[in-house]
Parts: structure tokens; sequence; C-alpha cells
């Protein structure tokens, strides 16, 4: 049995946008908790988590894009002692308190880790179990409950700090990952397959997307099965025929039934589905190398139940 390793770390949670906001750290709480009662975080190797550094930022951001969230955490900061605002808001949805930014950070970091472990041979895969989450981040801007966009950090880590050729992005979150998109669009060491409900939230993805994105928008109360066979058809060969030396994954829980931030069809069982597809290409061409970030899921209970069904594949539990 190979290792997966587990990434998280407690600045996760201290990012809080609000009372109410479907994004919130009792997500974090929702999974860990379905892991020990469950067993399947004992399966795992528990991992440090650093905090990214600017430089592997802005392989995936702007340097104008770090200092406009700097400038806003600095004066929550300040205008703290004073009674100032507890929050920074970026759009209706995307909000700032004084440690998003540790947070954000902290979720890149992971991801970096998780690269770097998977890479020395370390662990087999990785989860990232973090907060906030990154796939609607671009490179010059927060949106969509995202500041810092993981997936392209940890990608650009792995193709120019470790000299990987070639490298997949798997996100099936029920909303377009318009941020990856964004910063990773025609650059052909990388290829982007992706499925989300259409039309919804960011409203993206359907316009002449680049040669390197293969987008599926899929209407409203599309069910499991029908998803299964859009991605034998469409993501398999397309997968196969670029043959990625490391796969990442955009792990968005979202387009479960019991989701009410969408409308689709998928159970858990469809996340392992899925998740073993992954795996098959990973054995073929990537020596197994995957690592999964959290993305969406906000229903907690279907949240927790499908991190344990994509975990179990990615564990061979």
């Amino acid at each position: 049995m190979g290792k997966t390793g587990y990434f998280t770390h407690r600045d996760c949670w201290k990012h809080d946008m609000g009372r109410g906001h479907p994004e919130c750290p009792e997500r974090l709480d929702a999974i860990e908790d379905r892991l020990l009662l469950t067993g399947v975080g004992d399966a795992l190797e528990h991992r440090d988590v650093p905090l990214a550094t600017l430089a592997q930022i802005t392989r995936a951001h702007s340097e104008a894009h770090l200092e406009y969230l700097e400038e806003l955490h600095q004066r929550l900061v300040a205008d703290e002692p004073a009674g100032g605002p507890a929050h920074a808001m970026l759009d209706p949805d995307t909000i700032l308190n004084r440690y998003t930014l540790l947070a954000a950070r902290r979720a890149a970091g992971a991801a970096i880790a998780a690269t770097d472990a998977v890479m020395a041979g370390e662990v087999d895969n990785a989860f990232c179990s973090v907060r906030p989450p990154g796939h609607h981040a671009c490179r010059e801007q927060a949106m969509g409950f995202c500041f810092l966009n993981n997936v392209a950090i940890a990608a650009r880590h792995a193709l120019e700090v470790h000299g990987l050729e070639r490298v997949a992005v798997v996100d099936f979150d029920v909303h377009h990952g318009n941020g990856t998109e964004n910063i990773l669009s025609n650059d052909p060491r990388v290829l982007m397959v992706g499925f989300f409900q259409h039309p919804f939230y960011p409203y993206s993805g359907t316009d002449h997307p680049a040669s390197n994105m293969l987008n599926l928008p899929i209407p409203a109360y599309t069910k499991g099965m029908d998803v299964r066979e859009l991605i034998e058809a469409a993501w398999m060969p397309r997968l196969e025929e670029f043959g990625p030396e490391m796969i990442f994954v955009s792990a968005g829980f979202d387009a479960h039934r019991e989701d009410d931030l969408g409308q689709l069809g998928l159970t858990e069982n469809d996340f392992a589905w899925i998740t073993s597809r992954i795996r098959d290409v990973a054995k073929r061409h990537s020596r197994g190398r995957i690592v999964s970030m959290l993305e969406g899921g906000y229903n907690l209970d279907a949240l927790a139940r499908s991190v344990e069904a994509h975990i179990r594949v990615l564990a061979d539990l």
C-alpha cells in the first residue's frame, strides 16, 4: 500500500468571511471529524505546511495583486486598535479578515509542500485540506471566495522548480475554474480538463478557450452517470494523448446533489469514480503522482463524505 500525504494547517481555520458565509472554517472541521470517525485519517501521512514565498506565488500572480491584498490586510490590522472593521470586502462574496492572507499563503504553501513531497517520492500522492480555495483567483484578481490560486502555483512550481515538461490540471468543481484558466491558458506544458455547471457563476469557460483547455459545460440537474460518460468520451483521450508527468486536482465537491451552491446531481460514489480515473492516468503516465487541493463543497455532511471517498481512492483504502 502506498502512502498518501495529508496537508493541512490551523491557520486555514482563521480566515473567516463572516456569519452565514458558506465558505466557512467548519468545512475543515467536517472533514477532520469524518477522517477521525472512519479511521481514514490514521492511514494518511500528516505533513507540515510552510508559508508560500513571494517567489512561489508570483509564478502565478502579479506582484501588484499581492501588494493590493497586503495593503487591505495592513489597513485592517492598523484600524483594529481603534475598533475598525473586522472585514474588507473585495466583492460581495470575497472578504478578507486579519488572517486571510496568512491562511491563503498557508494554503498555497500546502500545494508547494505536497508537490515537493510527491516529487521526492516521500508520498505517492497528496490531499491538501486547506482554505481559502483557489481556482477562481486570477493572475490579477481575487474573486469567488479565492485569493491565491493554489493549483496554478503548484503546477508552475512543478514545471519551473522540478523541471517537469507536462502537467495536467483536473477540475471537477461545480463552478468553472476561471482563475486557473486565466493563469495557465496557452501554456503548452499544461493541459487543463474540467466540467462545470453552465450557465452558472462565473459565467466563463465557453467562449473560445485556449487549445490547452478542455472545458465541458453541462446543464443543471445532470446526473453522475452522464458526467461519467462525458469524462470517458472527452477527458480520458486528451489526458492519455498528453501523457502528463504529474496531475493536479482542483477537488471541489459542490457538484454533489445535496449541495445548495450548485444544481448538479453527483454523489460521493461519482467523486470516487472520477478519482479512480485520474489515478489510472497517473499510474500510466505520471508514476502515480497526484496532488489534490480542496476547492468547493458547502454542504458539510456531503463534503465530508465526498472527501473521504476521494481520499480512500488516492490511498487505496
